[in-house]
């Protein structure tokens, strides 16, 4: 992040506009709707500033900027058509530690002035960090699509009815589960149409009867892209008071959950501690029990070896509300971020996920029908068995140069993939590190062709060394 977002009181402040141009009238009247107290220099005025000095909108300076003119000024804004005057006010600002922004030159701008999306006192602001100005107007036009015009309105009267939901509904969990039912429901309805009256006395009759029991949402996360995420994922995780997460949730997920919420991590991951899935059970009751909006937030999809179904069974004794938002598997989205499509006509017309997770003597498996040709394994938590899930292929029918391959960190842009074949399995495996998933079929192959995300770069070890490393540039 170049640049902390952050809206400024300019309320009667002092703000010098060092220009008199169309340009710096935009400037100008962006700082008088903020209430700023303006003041301006400049040897030629546009007839906008000529009418905000004569209604005594904006105080005229003079023709010719001093330094000294900078003296007891909050911010200033140089929008000259001449770079030595723009680059003396930059320096003479930042000598007196005053924010100082030349348009046009965001080398020389403590500040940048975002786009803005006004629905006051809701206020967005959209910036490419002055890389690119034209974007950021497209991304701002497009939220102004979507934003409806009456937020503000909204606001307005939500905040006057702060203070009385606060001495009739005491607890902060409560009350923010009140705005959430208000901002969605008939409150906002009444307000787009108009009836402002009707509006506050639905908040009046909401107040009268908060939901306070708990719930709790079981969401796959998915392999780690973030915009793989649902909409109904991101929509509960933002709502949440408290979200427990496993080690496979990837950051860029983690950064999308509601930012007050309390995290807790229960690990879940090879060669990290791990909370018992006991203790994890006891934890969601306890969360839920407070009356919290609990996450349950699992990698992949939590009915695809997560035990989601087990930690639903307790809610479901305990008597606990929840709902389960599916998340896209490893299985398809890491294959298919590393090109390798799980099932083709001409190489495989079955696909079958199974746990890496084996008995010491393996017998947990039916092998034999797991190494039949013309389908695609997939084995998820596979590294520390990969010799003896490479062994069981062979013996039971399997070829030893069947194409394998092993996605690291499937869809994130730390994404690798080891490639080889079947007999190349625990050698491979040595490089990779977890989370990884295993891939063992023809399927493989057709990587050379569709491999899509970033660009893929490949490494053969020696001339009888056949595994190959893909990475992302």
């Amino acid at each position: 992040m170049e640049y902390l977002p952050i809206f400024a009181d300019l309320k009667r402040r002092p703000c010098l506009v060092v220009g008199g141009n169309d340009i710096a009238w935009r400037k100008t009247r962006m700082l008088l709707n903020a209430g700023a107290d303006v003041r301006v220099i400049a040897d030629n005025l546009s007839s906008e500033f000529q009418v905000a000095i004569d209604d005594a909108r904006v105080t005229f300076i003079g023709t010719q900027f001093s330094p000294t003119d900078l003296d007891g000024i909050f911010l200033a804004i140089a929008a000259t058509d001449r770079k030595a005057i723009n680059a003396l006010v930059y320096q003479s600002a930042n000598q007196r530690q005053v924010l100082v922004n030349v348009v046009d030159d965001t080398q020389r701008c403590s500040f940048i002035v975002p786009s803005i999306i006004d629905r006051s006192p809701i206020i967005v602001a959209v910036s490419s960090s002055g890389k690119a100005p034209v974007l950021a107007r497209l991304v701002r036009e497009q939220l102004e699509a979507i934003l409806p015009q009456h937020l503000g309105k909204m606001a307005t009267i939500a905040g006057r009815f702060r203070a009385r939901l606060a001495s009739k509904v005491t607890s902060f969990s409560s009350r923010r589960r009140f705005w959430e039912q208000a901002f969605t429901g008939r409150f906002s309805s009444l307000i787009a149409s108009g009836q402002e009256q009707a509006a506050e006395q639905e908040l009046e009759q909401l107040s009268n009867g908060v939901e306070s029991a708990g719930e709790v949402a079981l969401i796959g996360a998915g392999p780690g892209d973030a915009g793989l995420l649902t909409l109904r994922a991101l929509q509960l995780m933002q709502q949440a008071d408290v979200v427990l997460y496993d080690y496979l949730v990837s950051d860029d997920v983690m950064a999308l959950v509601r930012r007050d919420a309390e995290l807790v991590c229960v690990g879940k991951k090879a060669g990290f501690h791990s909370v018992p899935q006991e203790q994890t059970n006891k934890l969601i009751v306890q969360y839920a029990s407070q009356g919290k909006r609990v996450v349950r937030l699992k990698g992949g999809d939590p009915f695809v070896f997560g035990r989601g179904g087990e930690e639903l069974e307790v809610l479901f004794d305990e008597g606990i509300p929840f709902q389960v938002v599916p998340g896209i598997t490893a299985a398809a989205g890491a294959t298919a971020y590393a090109g390798i499509p799980l099932t083709h006509r001409d190489y495989a017309q079955t696909a079958m996920f199974i746990t890496g997770h084996l008995k010491p003597d393996g017998s947990a498996l039916d092998w034999s029908t797991l190494a039949r040709g013309n389908q695609t394994l997939v084995i998820y938590m596979g590294l520390m068995n990969s010799l003896e899930i490479q062994r069981q292929l062979v013996k039971h029918g399997r070829t030893e140069s069947t194409p394998i391959a092993i996605i690291e960190r499937g869809s994130q842009p730390s994404q690798t993939v080891f490639k080889g074949q079947l007999h190349e399995l625990a050698e491979l495996a040595k490089k990779a590190s977890s989370p990884s998933l295993i891939v063992v079929g023809e399927v493989v192959t057709l990587s050379e062709k569709l491999h899509w995300f970033g660009q893929q770069e490949q490494h053969l070890h020696n001339s009888t060394d056949k595994q190959a490393v893909v990475k992302l540039a």
